[in-house]
């Protein structure tokens, strides 16, 4: 069961015991005096309620509190690979925006608000087609009715050529970045960002127009990313949302934060 799922469940369950307590019970207790005529307990109503709706009283509203945040408005997630880089470094935590694309139901995931669509250059978070239990994050690069074209490692979108200029790796890249790769960088759309390009590795090269409501996403490692050169294009209802902020980086090797990459935003 999905986390959402699980969410929601709890909400339902926690509300429900504390619904019927205050409908048929609440009432009856606090009619309920000791032998002595002393109330049972000393809460805001003079009666101790049962263990299990306290917890409910106690829960419901931050379980509801943590749904309603992350169904509608950030959620955070983890970087697990390096399919992102030079951007996203394995071990950063980021925030991802979940009402730019449009407000959706948990669980359901059926838009019930349009607030936007994705741009290009845009990073996102998205359920991978293949295993929408699984989350994948890449950069927009077509938009539904381009015509998408990649070859000798230079994107090509609707005949235009996108063109790459060569970047000077600073220190702080050094450790992060193979040695035989190359930094460079693009604009896509409104967001000029940086890549890594391995001149020995060559992918699958090729043409297609993005589908109507569908959307071309690549990663910024261009030869070390899984993305829709080899599975396709990315449903708009599989948007989580955009990757806005990283909150936390961990070194996993040095056991360490990296501070300098905390508070950057995601372009």
């Amino acid at each position: 069961m999905s986390f959402p799922a699980i969410m929601v469940a709890l909400v339902a369950v926690t509300g429900i015991i504390w619904l019927i307590d205050s409908l048929f019970f609440a009432a009856k207790r606090a009619k309920q005096v000791s032998e002595d005529g002393v109330l049972l307990a000393n809460n805001s109503n003079g009666v101790k309620d049962p263990l299990i709706v306290e917890y409910a009283k106690s829960f419901f509203p931050i379980i509801l509190a943590v749904l309603v945040i992350r169904s509608f408005i950030g959620e955070p997630f983890r970087i697990p690979s390096g399919s992102m880089l030079p951007t996203l470094h394995v071990g950063d935590f980021i925030l991802v925006n979940k009402f730019s694309y449009g407000v959706r139901l948990p669980v359901l995931n059926s838009k019930i608000l349009e607030t936007g669509q994705p741009e290009r250059g845009d990073v996102v978070v998205f359920r991978y087609p293949k295993d929408p239990s699984v989350d994948y994050i890449k950069r927009v690069v077509g938009l539904p009715g381009d015509t998408i074209g990649y070859f000798n490692k230079t994107i090509y979108i609707n005949g235009v050529k996108i063109n790459q200029r060569e970047k000077q790796k600073t220190d702080d890249m050094l450790g992060i970045i193979p040695v035989k790769h190359e930094l460079r960088t693009e604009v896509l759309g409104e967001h000029e960002h940086s890549l890594l390009i391995d001149p020995s590795r060559h992918l699958v090269e090729g043409e297609m127009v993005v589908p109507e409501g569908e959307y071309f996403v690549m990663g910024d490692n261009r030869d070390n990313s899984n993305d829709s050169r080899f599975w396709g294009t990315v449903p708009e209802g599989n948007l989580v949302g955009k990757a806005f902020f990283i909150w936390m980086s961990w070194d996993w090797n040095s056991g360490g934060i990296v501070w300098t990459r905390l508070g950057n935003s995601i372009n």
